[in-house]
């Protein structure tokens, strides 16, 4: 039912000030309940028209406060849109915490980010969150309270006072600062801003989407992985040190599993279990988007794993491998990397990308089989690790030639080079 709404704006004349000056009031009535406030302002009684509710006369006084009169007129109905707009009732209740400001505090954008990441981090020994993913909501959070205080020096604002004007600052902040993000960790870091974003409209404190325009060009980044040779390199190095063997082993595990550098650290003995086709499987959930992967143990997978069961670091921990950490491991993979003449960056994510390339991409696992293996929730995931490597493209080409020449040879055709006329 709609709102019956009236205003009125009349004089005290029982409560004069020192100056004989009476207080001009507003009345304000909602579904016959009244809202009483005052204007602050004071007139001449005299000069009060109650036919008009405004001051009589054209001078300087009157017009400026006849203004200012209009001006909690026009309040009333901004009041009455607010709610329509938010979907609240527009009741005797709603209308007075707004004319008088005792409506909800306005939320601002800091506390609510900063709400958001304190309940994931409070989720993530359940599992639901991984630590990773805490600490990149915290640099975002840091990056836009830089962001604040630098453009517009406050420490907090009213998430009513953010457009895409603002989203766009940002963008711009991050792009620019002295340690300034690349374009596709600049996108990340909206993105992460977004998400705050989204549950403020989830919540209904706000009802218009400025991401709606935001329309980012991700760059295309082609990611180290290990050419074939280079992956045999590795393999077969003799080395004499016994903790670069076993960086080197933990190294090839994730070769020839796909599996990220936290899942082959959390991976356990129960983990591993016959498949469909009576082979041990990796039966896994990744720890970054918590999706099944399934991965069947090639040879050298199995060798890996049963050269380690015992070690102490494994067996003591409950783990099939005795993985180090993760800075221990790229420090000691650039050593390798040294020793066995390969002038790349190693680290333990190129074990990754190898597995998708080298390993099965171009031996021709078909994509669809890599990205389920790899924990991916879709194809596009897949084809930023994924690439057709040029030993393949010579390898099909070479078989597509065969196959002509034997197709040519069996229907006798004639050469295109033989004379004709």
């Amino acid at each position: 039912m709609d709102a019956n709404i009236t205003n009125l704006f009349y004089i005290k004349r029982a409560k004069p000030n020192n100056k004989g000056l009476v207080p001009i009031f507003q009345r304000i009535t909602v579904n016959s309940q009244r809202i009483e406030k005052s204007t602050g302002k004071y007139i001449d009684p005299a000069l009060w028209s109650t036919e008009g509710s405004k001051i009589k006369g054209k001078t300087e006084e009157a017009r400026s406060i006849n203004n200012h009169l209009d001006k909690l007129l026009n309040s009333v109905s901004e009041a009455e849109k607010d709610l329509i707009l938010h979907r609240k009732e527009v009741n005797y209740i709603n209308m007075k915490n707004i004319l008088t400001g005792k409506g909800e505090k306005e939320r601002t954008i800091i506390s609510i980010f900063q709400e958001h990441n304190d309940r994931i981090q409070a989720l993530v020994p359940t599992g639901e969150f991984a630590q990773g993913t805490v600490e990149r909501y915290k640099t975002t959070l840091n990056h836009f309270k830089s962001f604040l205080e630098s453009k517009y020096k406050v420490k907090d604002i009213a998430i009513s006072k953010i457009d895409y004007a603002f989203i766009m600052d940002f963008d711009f902040f991050l792009r620019t600062k002295e340690d300034a993000c690349k374009n596709n960790t600049s996108i990340k870091y909206i993105k992460n801003f977004q998400k705050i974003f989204n549950i403020c409209l989830d919540n209904e404190w706000l009802t218009k989407d400025i991401f709606k325009k935001y329309k980012p060009k991700p760059t295309i980044v082609d990611r180290d992985y290990l050419t074939e040779p280079e992956l045999h390199e590795i393999q077969t190095k003799k080395f004499v040190t016994p903790r670069l063997i076993l960086v080197r082993d933990i190294f090839l595990f994730s070769c020839y599993t796909g599996l990220a550098y936290v899942d082959v650290q959390n991976l356990t003995p129960a983990n591993i279990s016959m498949g469909i086709d009576g082979s041990k499987w990796i039966f896994t959930n990744r720890e970054k988007t918590d999706g099944p992967s399934n991965i069947p143990l090639l040879p050298i997978v199995e060798e890996l794993i049963e050269k380690y069961k015992n070690h102490p670091n494994a067996a003591n921990k409950n783990r099939v491998m005795p993985i180090l950490s993760n800075q221990r491991m790229n420090s000691y993979l650039k050593e390798i990397a040294d020793v066995c003449g390969i002038n790349k960056e190693l680290t333990f994510h190129i074990a990754r990308h190898t597995f998708a390339t080298t390993v099965t991409l171009s031996n021709g696992v078909p994509m669809e089989t890599v990205s389920k293996m790899l924990g991916h929730r879709s194809l596009k995931s897949t084809q930023i690790y994924a690439r057709v490597l040029d030993v393949k493209v010579s390898r099909d080409m070479l078989n597509l030639k065969d196959r002509l020449t034997k197709s040519q040879v069996s229907n006798q055709n004639p050469s295109i080079t033989e004379k004709t006329g």
